[in-house]
C-alpha cells in the first residue's frame, strides 16, 4: 500500500515538514504500508524548494541508519528505475498516477 502524505495542504515549516514525516514512518512501520508518497513540492522558483532539499539532505542517512529501506525522488519515479520496480514487484497493489511523469515535487519514502 503507498499512502499520501500531503504537505502542501498543511503548509508547515521544514522543521514541522520533517516531523510531520517521522510521525508518517512510524506510524505506516505499524501497519501494512509499503511506502508513503510525500508531496513537498517543487518551490516556486523550479530549483527544489526548502522541504526537498532537507529530505534530500536526511534521507541518505535514514536509509544508512536502516530507518527507512530506500527512498525515490519523484524525477525517478518510473519503471526504468530499480527501487522503483523493486518496490511496484513487492507491493502489486500500488498504483499511482505519477508513475512515469517526472514530478519533482514528490519524494517517495520505501518502507519494506
Amino acid at each position: 500500500m503507498l499512502r499520501l502524505l500531503n504537505l502542501k495542504e498543511y503548509n508547515p515549516t521544514v522543521e514541522q515538514a520533517i516531523a510531520l514525516i517521522q510521525i508518517e514512518i512510524e506510524g505506516c512501520k505499524k501497519s501494512d504500508v509499503s511506502a508513503i508518497k510525500v508531496l513537498h513540492g517543487y518551490g516556486s522558483h523550479g530549483v527544489g524548494g526548502a522541504i526537498f532539499l532537507e529530505l534530500k539532505r536526511l534521507l541518505p542517512s535514514w536509509k544508512k541508519q536502516k530507518y527507512i529501506c530506500d527512498y525515490i525522488y519523484g524525477s525517478q519515479w518510473n519503471m526504468f528505475n530499480e527501487a522503483t520496480v523493486n518496490l511496484l514487484n513487492k507491493d502489486k497493489s500500488i498504483i499511482d498516477e505519477d508513475i512515469n511523469h517526472s514530478n519533482p515535487g514528490i519524494t517517495i519514502i520505501v518502507l519494506k
